[in-house]
């Protein structure tokens, strides 16, 4: 379950593919938990889904504790109830380099699963709030740029352009070893 597993970016198609329920809990799941946990706290990220690692099912882990320790789990996960609207400035791992402002409800009720197969509910809000939507959208093939106006896109889509050229761009030059 864990071959081919790497961090998608943005514009890969992949990343908007709907991903399928889970409906086998095993060890493969357990595994794919663990590494989509490290991946996240190795690239400094909150909240990571299955889809952003190349595996199209419906699985976020995250972790929005100030001591990064309490990681979080939620699979099949489902926003049964929201309130209110808040401004979010987010990014994403998908996205690298790049924020914005969402808006998001400012507080939800999340039916779901746990890593084993047992159904839960938490209300959440704030930071958790945020990111449980974000993670779920992530689930639905949507990011979180898809939330902003035509101009703003047109505009962050040449930054990320810009982004990748600078990155891939072969330095211009002669490289001389002195001995």
């Amino acid at each position: 379950m864990l071959k081919d597993m790497e961090l998608l970016q943005f514009p890969d198609e992949r990343l908007r593919r709907v991903s399928q329920p889970v409906e086998k809990f095993d060890e493969d799941l357990k595994l794919l938990s663990k590494e989509m946990l490290k991946i996240m706290y190795q690239s400094m990220g909150i909240g990571l889904a299955a889809p952003q690692v190349n595996k199209p099912i419906r699985l976020i882990v995250l972790d929005v504790s100030e001591t990064r320790n309490k990681p979080m789990t939620f699979v099949n996960p489902n926003l049964e109830k929201v309130e209110g609207i808040v401004d979010s400035s987010e990014g994403c791992l998908s996205v690298p380099e790049i924020r914005t402002t969402v808006q998001r409800h400012k507080k939800i009720l999340l039916s779901a699963q746990n890593i084993d197969g047992s159904e839960i509910k938490i209300e959440a809000d704030d930071l958790l709030s945020i990111c449980v939507q974000h993670e779920i959208d992530h689930l639905d093939g949507k990011l979180f740029i898809d939330y902003v106006s035509s101009v703003k896109l047109q505009r962050l889509r040449k930054k990320i352009a810009k982004q990748k050229k600078l990155t891939t761009e072969k330095p211009k030059g002669t490289t001389v070893k002195i001995v």
